[in-house]
């Protein structure tokens, strides 16, 4: 069955001051449709055709078959990523506001390493809240495609810091655009992940 792009979760519009309508049009419009159009030409006919996008993730890592792998790692990111944003923000629910706390010492100084981390990636990749199996929250900073699919944790939100996804809004600023991301987190997606 061929993969799918996904309609964004929101009006394009209703996001201003964090993306503009025309980064959408780019990032989801162009960058994202073009990873899925690849990753359906890569496994057209191929045993992996009948695989779903984490399984094929995972096989295609472990297989070396970066061609596929980078497609599928993307379009699995970048939907994972518009599940993550909100017009309407807001703040943590409960359950995962207690884990914060206890795994970072406060929403404040988990924000500000959140941050950090996704400044100080060098070049293109992602920043993501993941859960691990002990059930502990982790910062983790990925590189390119790599996602937590293939490193068995839990994703509960990502941040995209790839030039792409703030270029047109920020130019070069990107501390700018992780700072207007916390203005728009859809924090009830990741209280639902929780395990």
């Amino acid at each position: 069955m061929p993969h799918t792009l996904p309609d964004l979760p929101f009006d394009p519009a209703s996001l201003t001051g964090f993306c503009s309508p025309e980064t959408f049009e780019f990032h989801h419009g162009k960058h994202h449709a073009a990873y899925v159009t690849k990753l359906n030409d890569a496994i057209k006919d191929s045993p992996l055709a009948v695989l779903d996008l984490p399984e094929l993730i995972k096989k295609s890592h472990q297989d070396g078959n970066r061609a596929v792998f980078n497609n599928a790692a993307q379009h699995f990111n970048h939907s994972f990523f518009w599940d993550c944003l909100s017009p309407a923000g807001g703040a943590p629910g409960p359950r995962l506001l207690e884990l914060i706390n206890r795994d970072f010492g406060s929403l404040e100084k988990f924000q500000e390493l959140f941050n950090n981390a996704a400044t100080t990636l060098f070049g293109s990749g992602w920043t993501w809240l993941t859960q691990d199996q002990s059930g502990k929250l982790e910062i983790l900073q990925l590189k390119d495609a790599d996602t937590p699919v293939i490193l068995d944790k839990q994703p509960l939100l990502t941040l995209d810091v790839w030039e792409h996804a703030y270029y047109i809004d920020f130019r070069n600023r990107r501390p700018d655009y992780i700072k207007s991301f916390w203005n728009f987190v859809n924090w009830s997606h990741s209280e639902r992940l929780l395990k």
